[in-house]
């Protein structure tokens, strides 16, 4: 095939021409939404787990099947093999997920160990297999005195890192210790209304998505890595 005029570098038989029609969904999407939802404390009282189930029980009156990782007994990165019943856990939730919530408390101006524990457990690539690629992502935090942003930030960082496609939408709850009650539900407030509208978007983008995220996430780069190292291979049989 012919180069294409003013762009040398590229190999015209591995660019792809987008088009609406490759963007049609592929496989059964009648099953409900899958997500997944980590939080980023041990606590007892745990308002970023409360967060959590709050945001997990609205998802679920949209329609999705919510399933929260518990993150007690997952040992520190490199500590313990991969095959840990924990680890396995959370790598076989993920790779169910479609799309994911990471709720985490606001510690030294930062993401919490337990969240970063969790999210450093879930590899790029597992072989042929991407746990993260190409799930949806909403951010959430709490905070313990005033309003911040530190976390939510940091948490869009890795999700981009994780090549997920996190949704504009976030929550950041401060002085999270005034929106709970006894019991761990959420009070009535514009905070919990912001909660609403970030599952709402989450689940939108979700259903936008699914079905789609192979195409999505193929790169013309790795294609033309795959195309390499296929030419090495027929070389180095000659």
């Amino acid at each position: 095939m012919s180069k294409i005029p003013n762009l040398p570098n590229i190999q015209p038989e591995l660019m792809d021409m987008p088009t609406v029609e490759k963007l049609a969904p592929v496989g059964d999407m009648n099953h409900p939404p899958r997500i997944l939802m980590l939080y980023g404390s041990l606590r007892e009282r745990s308002f970023s787990r409360f967060l959590t189930y709050e945001a997990g029980r609205i998802l679920e009156q949209f329609g999705a099947e919510v399933k929260i990782f518990d993150p007690m007994e997952l040992p520190m990165v490199g500590s313990v093999p991969e095959t840990h019943p924990k680890v396995v856990e959370l790598r076989e939730l993920c790779l169910w997920s479609e799309g994911q919530v990471w709720c985490s408390p606001e510690r030294h101006g930062a993401i919490t160990a337990v969240m970063k524990n969790q999210i450093d457990w879930i590899p790029l690539e597992m072989g042929a297999i991407r746990p993260s690629q190409g799930r949806t992502l909403a951010v959430m935090q709490v905070c313990g005195g005033s309003q911040s942003f530190n976390v939510v930030n940091t948490l869009r960082l890795l999700g981009r890192w994780m090549r997920m496609f996190t949704i504009p939408n976030q929550s950041s709850v401060p002085m999270a210790y005034k929106e709970f009650d006894d019991e761990g539900r959420m009070r009535p407030s514009a905070y919990y209304d912001r909660v609403v509208d970030v599952m709402e978007e989450l689940f939108k983008f979700t259903l936008l998505t699914r079905g789609r995220t192979d195409y999505l996430t193929d790169r013309y780069s790795e294609r033309n890595e795959r195309a390499l190292k296929a030419i090495d291979r027929q070389l180095q049989k000659i």
